[in-house]
């Protein structure tokens, strides 16, 4: 699969100034940038994926040809079923941006800190929560 110039993994880190809140206005900024190039950069896939299905889908002849052809086309449908789900997530992340609950954790209200949101600008929850999380769904509890 390509990748676009904006790949989200090319983005820079936020280097904090000495001294500055957390998610003050330029790391809001930073992270508003980052998920808009990031949300960007899922869309063209998606349209490629479009024009990808439309250009490739005559019919081969050979079954196992056709078979190899729709597990492909069914794997690629459902990368773009969950980078849909991620876009989803991404508007989210730009709401809670705008309402100033960006980068704080949705159970404690506790800073989910730089570096966790740098890894996952989307987490909406601390490490801790999450992991409390995880377990409570593993125990069939959540």
């Amino acid at each position: 699969m390509e990748q676009s110039s904006t790949f989200i993994e090319d983005y820079p880190a936020y280097v904090p100034q000495e001294g500055e809140e957390y998610m003050s206005p330029g790391m809001k900024e930073h992270f508003k940038l980052k998920l808009l190039a990031w949300k960007k950069q899922l869309m063209a896939e998606a349209e490629s994926t479009v024009v990808h299905l439309r250009s490739d889908s005559s019919t081969p002849a050979d079954p196992n040809d056709r078979a190899t052809q729709e597990e492909e086309f069914a794997l690629e449908l459902r990368t773009r079923d969950r980078e849909r789900k991620l876009i989803a997530k991404i508007d989210q992340s730009l709401k809670d941006i705008e309402i100033g609950e960006y980068g704080y954790c949705k159970i404690s209200g506790d800073e989910i800190g730089l570096a966790r949101m740098e890894a996952r600008p989307t987490a909406t929850l601390t490490v801790e929560m999450k992991r409390q999380q995880e377990i409570r769904e593993k125990q069939g509890i959540a």
